[in-house]
């Protein structure tokens, strides 16, 4: 019998069976296509040796007019500008106090108790003391993340052991930076945790703490930013890297924002928005109002027949979720619907409103991308895009996502843009996880699906960069930034480690399996272009079936075994692929894997051939 070439179709497709997708892939992991044929994706190398606190959600570049190229990291506990490899700390202050005499006290131990009453402060902020006298005050004048005890007292670990006894003297003041909020979502239980009647009389409903999401915009060479549910804040190159963010409200007029879900700068004009905000002369965050400010201007909001600051009521829905810059407007998302900003002109209201779709979802503030032109988002049952209409993205691998995620922890989900490879990623958790360990692939030239498993928490594709930029999920103290793309390893740390890929194919059989094939060699077809090592390799494997409903034999094949090592010839050095491998693998069906897990390798497929004849019906 002739050899039989392996072409598959492009795409990883989920929808259905195995065998119903046969000509097609099925399972794929750290692997793209490239002009339809798989290959493993690039590694990556962590920035720097210097960490940040608390789990990165938001990431923005912008460049100086001094070409310093920044990098805003927001986190759940901090705020920072990134520069050099190293993470600058410019969270701002919710509120400096001046403490009582002696506010420290030590029972001898490591963990001193704190008197700070009315302090606001939740578990895990961070103080800055300063001002303390007399025995250890170099020991309490620096930063020190507390451990909550009440509202008028928390506690706080030195370095050594303090002898019993009360320190710090008369004029201790406490800088209190903004609240921190958790690393992942957290459901509370029971009675009063959901609002009221939102549960069957009589028992506990749940509800959740949000995340610390930040948004932010470069507003020229300075930065404007905020976390979600708090106020605006400025930061401007001339205060430096070791300045903090101060409140807009501080220096803006009497109407400026107090409180936001999402800040935003438009592209279009300069105007300087915030979305889900309080209304002029009061403290209500009203969540489906959004207002800006005078043209040009970071402190004027007041609306006056001299400016264009204003502002807008949005009716779908009963909350904005987030906003993003377009190619002739501004998308903003409620939780129901879709809007477009555009710009109208000082005498016509100067922002108005058009409604372009309702009836649709978004899980996330950071769930939709711009790329080459289109928007696309990821909804709470499917994938939406947008280029003018907003339509229905049709997903192979819709099943696959919707059938295994964890819709708690769905403000963690986030969007991102591959564009040296034409992709849209969405990051996810699945359904037994509570943090990030997901992503799907939407190749948007070729329309094409893959999917895999990666633990990351922001992501950024920026022109400003070289390669893309990703935050590591470490644990949810101390994590890294990452060059995504960069090599061909994992390097989170300083030590690199292989990369396991792999691509396994939908069932195939001879003449609709009513016999048996049996399969004795293959011939390889790959190439392992820009590979470091001098010896790059995959295993190729023969995943036989008897029939499409049972599992894969075992032992697997009538030989014992059912894969082989495609090794690089050393005798002939300009092969990249193994003239023949011999294997003896039966089945009625079979799937084909390539699975690469070695330092300094990578592989494109092409088409392999294998020599396969009927061997029986049974």
């Amino acid at each position: 019998m002739p050899l039989k070439k392996l072409v598959f179709k492009p795409g990883v497709n989920r929808e259905n069976t195995r065998y119903t997708t046969e000509g097609g892939w099925y399972e794929s992991d750290k692997v793209r296509f490239r002009q339809g044929t798989p290959e493993k994706i690039g590694g990556w190398l962590r920035i720097s040796g210097a960490t940040y606190q608390g789990v990165c959600r938001s990431l923005w570049a912008w460049t100086t007019l001094g070409q310093a190229n920044l990098i805003a990291v927001g986190t759940n506990l901090k705020f920072y500008i990134e520069s050099g490899g190293a993470y600058n700390d410019i969270t701002p202050i919710r509120v400096t106090t001046t403490l009582g005499a002696n506010p420290f006290v030590s029972t001898g131990t490591t963990t001193i108790t704190v008197t700070a009453t009315a302090h606001g402060a939740v578990n895990g902020d961070f103080v800055t003391f300063s001002g303390a006298t007399g025995t250890y005050a170099t020991t309490w004048n620096q930063e020190y993340q507390i451990t909550y005890i009440n509202v008028n007292s928390y506690s706080i670990t030195v370095a050594s052991v303090i002898p019993a006894g009360s320190y710090g003297g008369s004029a201790v003041s406490a800088a209190y930076q903004l609240n921190v909020g958790p690393a992942v979502v957290v459901p509370n239980v029971g009675w009063g945790a959901g609002p009221w009647g939102s549960g069957l009389w009589g028992s506990g409903t749940t509800n959740f703490n949000s995340l610390q999401l930040w948004s932010q915009s470069n507003f020229g060479e300075n930065l404007v930013f905020g976390p979600r549910g708090g106020g605006i804040y400025y930061w401007t190159t001339s205060i430096g890297l070791t300045g903090r963010g101060i409140n807009l409200s501080t220096i803006g007029d009497a109407d400026c924002p107090t409180v936001q879900n999402f800040v935003f700068i438009s592209d279009i004009y300069r105007f300087v928005f915030a979305f889900g905000c309080d209304d002029y002369s009061s403290s209500v965050q009203d969540p489906m109002l959004l207002r800006w400010g005078d043209q040009e201007s970071v402190t004027v909001w007041t609306p006056a027949a001299t400016n264009q600051a204003g502002s807008l009521r949005l009716s779908h829905g009963s909350r904005i979720v987030t906003a993003l810059q377009s190619r002739q407007e501004i998308l903003v998302w409620t939780d129901s619907s879709l809007y477009s900003l555009q710009y109208l002109g000082a005498a016509s209201g100067v922002w108005g409103a058009t409604l372009l779709g309702d009836s649709i979802s978004i899980v996330g503030p950071n769930a939709a991308a711009l790329a080459s032109g289109v928007t696309y988002w990821m909804g709470f049952d499917k994938f939406y895009t947008y280029s003018g209409q907003v339509q229905t993205l049709n997903c192979d691998l819709r099943r696959y996502v919707y059938n295994d995620i964890n819709l708690a922890q769905k403000e963690q989900f986030f969007a991102a843009t591959n564009e040296g490879f034409n992709e849209v990623w969405w990051f996810y958790c699945s359904a037994t996880s509570v943090i990030i360990d997901r992503y799907v692939i939407y190749n948007y030239l070729e329309k094409i699906w893959s999917y895999g498993t990666m633990n990351r928490s922001a992501w950024l594709d920026s022109g400003l960069l070289n390669y893309p930029l990703a935050a590591t999920f470490l644990n949810t103290t101390s994590n890294n930034l990452v060059y995504q793309e960069y090599g061909l390893d994992d390097f989170t740390t300083a030590t690199g480690v292989a990369i396991d890929a792999y691509i396994t194919s939908s069932q195939f059989d001879i003449d609709d399996g009513h016999t048996f094939g049996f399969v004795w060699r293959i011939v390889p077809d790959i190439t392992f272009n820009g590979s470091t090592t001098s010896a790059p390799q995959v295993t190729m494997s023969l995943l036989p079936l008897q029939n499409s409903g049972s599992g894969y034999n075992n032992p697997l094949s009538v030989g014992g075994t059912n894969d082989g090592t495609v090794v690089q010839s050393v005798s002939y050095p300009v092969e990249a692929f193994t003239e023949y491998l011999y294997v003896r693998v039966r089945g009625r069906q079979m799937s084909f894997k390539v699975q690469s897990n070695q330092i300094g390798s990578t592989f494109q497929l092409g088409a392999p051939r294998m020599d396969i004849r009927a061997d029986g019906r049974r």
